[in-house]
């Protein structure tokens, strides 16, 4: 039996006013994933272990099966895998956005909308002009800017602490941002936080003098003016998927997103490169399918990311999340399923969120999310669509983080 996990980042959400009290889940046109959960079970998962954040660092490596409090080392260390770094055992590795300041707020977590090649150009400018006068003062090459996908960056602090706070931006849209400053959780790390703090104070200043922002502030854009290092962490020691579930001999990982990627490589996948996968509304659905169609003719397991959703979900634009869930369905899941029904060795389909992302809070939550496993042959319960009210009567119940992955590979 052949295994895939196909994952709408943040579709999950709560009830709105505006759909008549339904959830987005609820109001969708979604016949795909509806006709899977009449045909299959269903249940609920908690993806987010008690005492960490709801972000998709968490639940995604939960969803896999792994013990966050044996190898959660923050998204830093994970992004820096698929980007290519190979971190030092000394090296402390941040996510790094660049993000919009306005009037003292955070406006948006993405620079509004920044592109790969846009951002390109302002982590090397961030490198000659603020990496590098440090690296001079303290005299070695301290602090390194890399560059990621779209807003979502790695900053490498040689020789940090990790110990330290830092809040995620997605999760204070129109906040004050000067309280939301690294802190120090401990005396030994507060120099790590003193020069976090002075990399985004700098950052704000050169920013705005760079002709990239100069020309959006032309155009009435928003800039991309400040960096927001945050989920730092070392370099994490993971076992394999292949070690740990001895059905599982090779398996692929396909998504646009650095985290989900690295996370990937850490568990032992193969990454599948897919041309217009953008980790937005816009992404690649039918090429993201077709790499999944591929990687079963050739793995055990398969495990696809779509990100539409959770980034519709911050934004806090219900149409364009609705949106993204009627494209999950029918763009992806359904060319999926009909390639399945078509194939002489049988594959175990499931389909889940990995966390909330409600529209009207733009923000995570870790919140128990609907699930649904489907296989030819299986026995169906009763539930007749999928959505987070109606998997609460699912057969599987309530699972909690590695149950899921248990559950999934016992069907053989």
């Amino acid at each position: 039996m052949k295994h895939i996990i196909i994952l709408g980042d943040g579709m999950a959400d709560l009830p709105v006013e505006r759909l008549g009290g339904k959830t987005l889940l609820q109001y969708a046109a979604k016949p795909m994933m509806d006709q899977l959960a009449k045909e299959g079970r269903c249940g609920r998962l908690i993806t987010v272990p008690e005492g960490f954040p709801p972000g998709s660092e968490v639940a995604n490596t939960a969803i896999l099966g792994y013990d966050l409090n044996k190898v959660y080392e923050g998204r830093g260390p994970l992004e820096a895998a698929s980007i290519g770094y190979e971190m030092a055992d000394d090296d402390l590795a941040l996510r790094c956005n660049i993000i919009n300041l306005q009037d003292g707020k955070i406006i948006t977590h993405n620079g509004g909308n920044l592109e790969t090649d846009d951002a390109r150009v302002l982590i090397e400018y961030l490198n000659e002009t603020l990496a590098k006068p440090i690296n001079q003062r303290e005299g070695c090459e301290r602090v390194k800017f890399i560059t990621g996908i779209q807003y979502r960056h790695l900053l490498v602090i040689k020789g940090g602490n990790k110990h330290i706070t830092c809040a995620p931006p997605h999760d204070h849209p129109n906040e004050q941002w000067r309280p939301l400053l690294v802190k120090a959780d401990t005396p030994e790390a507060q120099k790590t936080a003193d020069l976090l703090n002075e990399l985004i104070l700098k950052s704000q200043e050169l920013l705005e003098e760079h002709p990239f922002n100069k020309a959006r502030a032309a155009r009435g854009e928003r800039q991309a003016n400040s960096i927001w290092p945050w989920s730092g962490g070392y370099r994490p020691s993971m076992e394999t998927l292949q070690q740990q579930y001895p059905e599982i001999k090779s398996g692929t990982v396909i998504s646009a997103v650095d985290l989900i990627r690295g996370i990937g490589h850490y568990a032992g996948l193969k990454i599948a490169e897919v041309e217009g996968a953008t980790g937005l509304a816009d992404t690649n659905y039918e090429g993201k399918a077709q790499a999944a169609i591929e990687a079963l003719q050739k793995d055990d397991f398969v495990f696809v990311h779509v990100e539409a959703s959770d980034e519709a979900g911050h934004d806090g634009d219900l149409e364009l999340k609705l949106k993204t869930i009627e494209y999950l369905d029918q763009r992806l899941i359904k060319p999926i399923y009909e390639h399945i029904l078509k194939m002489d060795e049988p594959v175990c389909l499931a389909v889940l969120p990995d966390h909330l992302t409600p529209v009207e809070m733009r923000i995570h939550v870790g919140q128990p999310v609907p699930f649904l496993i489907w296989h030819k042959g299986i026995e169906p319960d009763e539930v007749q669509q999928y959505d987070e009210v109606s998997c609460v009567s699912g057969s599987y119940g309530l699972l909690k983080l590695n149950e899921f992955m248990q559950a999934l590979m016992s069907i053989s």
